[in-house]
C-alpha cells in the first residue's frame, strides 16, 4: 500500500508540474501573438515625417541686393536662423496667421515711400507684428521706436498720445528712417543693420575695420544676427510649406473707417459708445490713444479708426 501511494503521489506531482508549464506556455504564446499583432499594426501606420535639417535656398536677395550664399559663414548664419524659427512652432505659426492682416497695412505705405517690400520682415523681427509691443529698453510699437528717435522722425509722443503705437504713422516714420539710412550707407542691407545697431555705432565700426560691407563687418552678436533673422523670416513666411507649416486659416483683414476728431475729447468711452463699439475695441484699433480722454490736443486733426462691422467685436 505504501508503494502504491508513493507512485500515486508522484503521478499527481508530475501532472501538476505539466499543468503549470502548460499554463505558462499558453500565456507566453498569447503575449507573443499580441506583440506580433502590435508590431504588424505599427508597420501598417503611416510614419510621421522626421526632419533633421532645414531647407537652405541656393540663392537669395534682400531689398534687391544679393545675399552672398556662396560664403560658408553666410550660409551657416542663415541656416542657424532658419532652424531657430522653424522649430519655434507656436511662435512662427502665430506670425504666419497674423501677417496678412498686418502686411495689408504696411505694404502700401512702404511702396508709397519707395522702401523695398522686404523691410516688412524687419517689423516682424522687431515686434512680432504686435503694435503694442514694448521692449525692456522701452522701445515701443510695431517698429520699436525709442522716444527720442520717434520724435526725431515726426511722431507725437506725450501722456495722451503716443504715435509709436500707431501702425500707419509709425510705419511712415520707419520709412523715413530707412530712406535716410540708405542715403547715408548706399545699401539697403547696411541700412537695415543700422536700424538695430544705430548709425553712429555702425559708422564707428566701419572706420575701425576699414570695411563697409555688412557681411564683412565684425559686430555685436545681436547686430550680426539681425539681417539673417530678417532673411530667415522672409524665407519661411514666403515658402512656409518648405518648413512644414500648413496654415489653413489666417486672421482676416479687418475693414475699417476713420472718424476725424478736432479739439478735446472728454471721455473716449462715451465716444466709443456713440460709434457702437466698446472702449476696449476703440483702444484695440487705436492703441496710440494712451489715456481715457484727450484734454490737451495739439492743433491738429486726429483720425480715429473704427471697425466697419462693430458686431464682430461684441
Amino acid at each position: 500500500m505504501k508503494k502504491d501511494g508513493s507512485i500515486l503521489y508522484l503521478i499527481l506531482v508530475f501532472s501538476l508540474v505539466n499543468l503549470i508549464a502548460l499554463l505558462f506556455s499558453s500565456q507566453d504564446n498569447r503575449h507573443s501573438r499580441q506583440q506580433a499583432a502590435a508590431e504588424q499594426k505599427s508597420r501598417s501606420l503611416p510614419k510621421p515625417a522626421v526632419t533633421t535639417d532645414v531647407y537652405l535656398p541656393s540663392a537669395m536677395t534682400f531689398a534687391g541686393e544679393t545675399v552672398p550664399l556662396h560664403r560658408l559663414d553666410v550660409r551657416e548664419a542663415l541656416q542657424k536662423e532658419l532652424i531657430v524659427n522653424t522649430y519655434l512652432h507656436s511662435h512662427t505659426i502665430q506670425l504666419l496667421k497674423n501677417a496678412p492682416r498686418m502686411f495689408a497695412v504696411i505694404e502700401p505705405i512702404l511702396k508709397e515711400a519707395g522702401i523695398p517690400d522686404d523691410f516688412k520682415y524687419l517689423a516682424v523681427i522687431e515686434s512680432n507684428l504686435n503694435p503694442s509691443a514694448v521692449s525692456p529698453a522701452k522701445a515701443v510699437g510695431l517698429w520699436q521706436f525709442m522716444e527720442g528717435t520717434g520724435r526725431e522722425y515726426g511722431l507725437e509722443i506725450n501722456k495722451e498720445v503716443d504715435e509709436r503705437y500707431h501702425i500707419q504713422k509709425s510705419t511712415e516714420a520707419a520709412a523715413r528712417y530707412l530712406q535716410k539710412a540708405h542715403d547715408r550707407f548706399g545699401s539697403w542691407t547696411t541700412g537695415a543693420a543700422s536700424y538695430n545697431a544705430g548709425t553712429t555705432m555702425l559708422l564707428t565700426q566701419m572706420a575701425i575695420q576699414n570695411e563697409s560691407d555688412y557681411y564683412n563687418l565684425l559686430l555685436g552678436e545681436e547686430t550680426e544676427r539681425y539681417l539673417f533673422r530678417i532673411l530667415a523670416l522672409k524665407q519661411i513666411m514666403t515658402h512656409p510649406e518648405l518648413y512644414n507649416f500648413d496654415i489653413k486659416n489666417t486672421h482676416p483683414i479687418e475693414k475699417t473707417t476713420t472718424v476725424k476728431v478736432q479739439g478735446p475729447i472728454k471721455d473716449w468711452a462715451e465716444f466709443a459708445q456713440e460709434h457702437n463699439i466698446s472702449y476696449k475695441t476703440l483702444k484695440r484699433f487705436n492703441p496710440w490713444l494712451r489715456k481715457s480722454s484727450l484734454l490737451n490736443p495739439k492743433h491738429k486733426t486726429y483720425e480715429i479708426t473704427i471697425p466697419v462691422h462693430p458686431g464682430d467685436y461684441q
